[in-house]
C-alpha cells in the first residue's frame, strides 16, 4: 500500500500497511487553516461562488440563519476555488501523498466539511463507508485521502471513526441506511457492517492530518457540541490510475444517482460518470497520464 520513499519511517509504513491509515500531527499551519476558514465563510455568504462547487445546506435552518456558516454543512468539489484548492497543492501534504501515489499526482475529489451541531435527528451522522464506492477509477492502492482537522476533533463533536485493517477487504455493497429520515443525499453507508473489527476514534488537534486508504471502513458521529467541526480534505490518485466501467457492479446505482443530479443541475441531456470526474480532476504534481 506504500511505495519506497525517504519520508516515512519503517514504523509509519508498517502502521499504514497494517491499519490503512496514518496520522501526522501538526502538518498544516494555523495560518493556512485560518485562510481556508475565511474563504469558507465567504462562500457561505455568497461573496464568492466557485464554479462546479456543490454547497450542501441544512434547509431546515435557512429560515433561522439565512446564508451563513450556521447552515452550510459541506462545500464539495472546490477545485475551481483557488484559495481552497491551495490545500491540495501544499508541499507538506503532497510529500506524504507521494508515498502512496507516486510522483504523478491528481487531486480528484475535494471537500470542506462543516459538521453542524446536531439535533436528536442525527442528520449529520455519516454511516460507516468505503470511499472507493464513489470512485470509478483504480487501482485502489494508488488512491489516498488527506483529511485535515481545522479545529480539535473528538468524540463530542463527531471526529472520524475508523476500523483498522478493513482496507485489506474488497469493496462492499453500499446504500442508504435504513434510519428513518436520517439520511443525507449521497451519504451512502455499508449495507453490512463488520461489528467484529474494533472502531478507533481519531482524536485530532488543529492541523493534524490523517492519510487513509479508500477501502478503509470509516465514518463520523454526530456533533453534540454547540460549535462547528470543520475539516478540509482531498482524495489524491496517481495519474496512472485508469477509469473503469461500473455497469453491473455494486457502484452502478450510485452512478445513476450522480449522473441524474449533474444533469438536473447543469441542464445537460447526456453526461457520463467519466465526464464528471474529468471535470473534478486537477493535476497537482508531475504529469497527467490517464485520469
Amino acid at each position: 500500500y506504500t511505495l519506497d520513499n525517504d519520508l516515512l519511517t519503517t514504523e509509519q509504513r508498517q502502521f499504514y500497511e497494517d491499519n490503512g491509515y496514518l496520522l501526522i500531527k501538526k502538518l498544516v499551519s494555523d495560518e493556512d487553516i485560518e485562510r481556508f476558514r475565511k474563504e469558507f465563510v465567504r462562500i457561505c455568504k455568497k461573496e464568492v461562488n466557485p464554479p462546479g462547487a456543490m454547497i450542501m445546506k441544512d434547509e431546515s435552518l435557512r429560515s433561522q440563519f439565512g446564508q451563513s456558516e450556521k447552515v452550510v454543512n459541506k462545500v464539495q468539489d472546490f477545485q475551481e476555488d483557488e484559495e481552497l484548492f491551495r490545500y491540495c497543492t501544499l508541499p507538506e501534504v503532497l510529500k506524504y501523498v507521494e508515498c502512496f501515489t507516486g510522483p504523478n499526482i491528481m487531486a480528484m475529489h475535494t471537500m470542506l466539511i462543516n459538521k453542524l451541531p446536531d439535533s436528536d435527528k442525527q442528520t449529520f451522522l455519516h454511516p460507516m463507508h468505503q470511499d472507493l464506492h464513489y470512485f470509478p477509477f483504480r487501482p485502489a492502492c494508488r488512491i489516498v485521502c488527506a483529511w485535515t482537522a481545522m479545529e480539535r476533533a473528538d468524540q463530542d463533536n463527531g471526529c472520524l471513526v475508523v476500523q483498522p485493517g478493513t482496507h485489506k477487504t474488497t469493496l462492499k455493497p453500499h446504500g442508504y441506511p435504513s434510519w428513518e429520515g436520517k439520511t443525507n443525499k449521497l451519504f451512502h453507508g455499508l449495507l453490512e457492517e463488520d461489528e467484529k473489527t474494533p472502531k478507533v476514534h481519531l482524536v485530532m488537534e488543529k492541523g493534524d492530518t490523517v492519510f487513509f486508504h479508500p477501502l478503509l471502513f470509516h465514518g463520523s458521529g454526530i456533533n453534540k457540541t454547540s460549535g462547528f467541526r470543520k475539516s478540509i480534505s482531498c482524495h489524491f490518485a496517481s495519474s496512472e490510475c485508469y477509469y473503469i466501467d461500473v455497469k453491473n457492479t455494486s457502484q452502478e446505482h450510485l452512478e445513476k444517482e450522480l449522473v441524474e443530479m449533474v444533469r438536473k443541475k447543469y441542464n445537460m441531456t447526456s453526461v457520463e460518470l467519466k465526464d464528471i470526474w474529468n471535470f473534478r480532476a486537477r493535476l497537482v504534481q508531475g504529469e497527467r497520464i490517464n485520469l
